[in-house]
C-alpha cells in the first residue's frame, strides 16, 4: 500500500517537472518573437502583470482559505519577488537583444549548480557523489556550448549579454534559497501571486523609465507570446516550482530544471530556425546523462 502511495505520488512529481521544463523550454523562442514586437522590459512587464493577474484572480475567486492581507510575510515576500521576478526576466530579457534564444536558456540554467552549492550551505542538504557527478557532466555540457559561443561571437554586447544571463541565474538560485529558508511554510501558491505582482511593479518602472514611447505592436504572434509565457509558463509554472521546493530536495529540483534548456534549443531550431551545432548538441547530451545519474540516485535513496 505504502509502495503504491509512493509511486503515486512519484508519477505525480515526474508529470509536474515534464510539464514544467517543456513548457519553460517552449517559452524561450516565444520571448524571443515577442521583442520584435516590443522592447524587452515592456514584454516582461506585461508577461508577469498577465500571470500576475491571473494567480490573483483564482487567488481570490477560487480559494476558500486566503491569509489575511496583514499576515502576509511582505518583507520577505517582496525581496523574493524581486530576485525572481524583477532582478531574473529583467536581465534575461534584456539580454535576448543579443543572444539567441536556445543558448540564453542553457547559459540560464546554470541556476541548477548555484542552488545546490548554496543548498549545501545555507540548508544543510547533502551533495551525494551522485549529485556531484551529475553537476559535473551538466557543468561539462553548459561550458561546452557557452565556451564555443564566446569564442565564436566575442562582440561586446553578446559578452555583456551573457554576463547579465549569469547575474540572472544567480539572482534565481538566491531565490530558491532564500524562499525555503523564509517562505517555506508559507502558502506557495500565494507566495507566487504576490511576489510575481511586486515583481512586475519594478518591472514597469523600467519599462517606463527606458522604454517610455517605444511602439507596440498587437498581433496574434505577440498576443500568444505574452499569453503563454505570462499564463503558463509563469502564472502555472512558477506555481508548480515552488509547490516542488517545498516538497523534494531543492537539489533535485534544480538539477531536474537542466532539462528546460534542452527544449529550448529544440524548440528555437523549430520555430526560430536557430542553428544547431555540433558543440550544443553534444552539451545537450552531456546534461541529460547528468540528469539520469542525479535522478536514478534520488530514486534509489527514496
Amino acid at each position: 500500500m505504502r509502495s503504491n502511495q509512493w509511486n503515486k505520488k512519484n508519477t505525480i512529481i515526474l508529470s509536474l517537472i515534464l510539464f514544467l521544463t517543456v513548457s519553460w523550454g517552449y517559452s524561450w523562442p516565444l520571448m524571443k518573437i515577442g521583442l520584435q514586437y516590443m522592447g524587452p522590459f515592456t514584454f516582461s512587464f506585461l508577461r508577469f502583470l498577465t500571470g500576475g493577474a491571473v494567480l490573483l484572480t483564482g487567488l481570490w475567486l477560487f480559494r476558500k482559505k486566503k491569509t489575511p492581507l496583514s499576515s502576509v510575510p511582505w518583507k520577505q515576500v517582496c525581496l523574493l519577488g524581486f530576485l525572481q521576478t524583477f532582478a531574473v526576466f529583467g536581465l534575461i530579457t534584456y539580454a535576448m537583444l543579443f543572444v539567441e534564444a536556445g543558448k540564453t536558456s542553457i547559459i540560464l540554467y546554470t541556476m541548477p549548480i548555484w542552488s545546490s552549492i548554496l543548498a549545501a550551505i545555507f540548508l544543510n542538504e547533502t551533495l551525494t557523489k551522485q549529485n556531484v557527478i551529475g553537476l559535473l557532466f551538466g557543468l561539462c555540457g553548459l561550458s561546452l556550448i557557452v565556451g564555443a559561443d564566446v569564442y565564436q561571437h566575442p562582440s561586446l554586447d553578446h559578452l555583456t549579454g551573457i554576463a547579465f544571463i549569469l547575474l540572472g541565474s544567480l539572482a534565481w538560485a538566491a531565490a530558491n534559497i532564500y524562499f525555503r529558508l523564509k517562505l517555506a511554510g508559507t502558502d506557495s501558491f500565494e507566495v507566487t501571486a504576490y511576489q510575481m505582482l511586486i515583481g512586475t511593479i519594478g518591472l514597469g518602472v523600467l519599462a517606463f523609465l527606458m522604454e517610455r514611447g517605444d511602439p507596440v505592436t498587437w498581433t496574434a504572434e505577440s498576443i500568444f507570446s505574452v499569453l503563454f509565457t505570462g499564463i503558463a509558463a509563469s502564472a502555472v509554472c512558477f506555481s508548480i516550482w515552488y509547490f516542488l521546493l517545498r516538497v523534494i530536495h531543492t537539489i533535485t529540483a534544480a538539477i531536474s530544471t537542466l532539462l528546460v534548456p534542452v527544449f529550448g534549443v529544440i524548440f528555437g531550431y523549430l520555430l526560430l530556425q536557430e542553428t544547431l551545432t555540433t558543440f550544443m548538441l553534444g552539451g545537450a547530451a552531456f546534461i541529460l546523462i547528468g540528469i539520469f545519474i542525479s535522478q536514478t540516485a534520488f530514486h534509489k535513496r527514496k
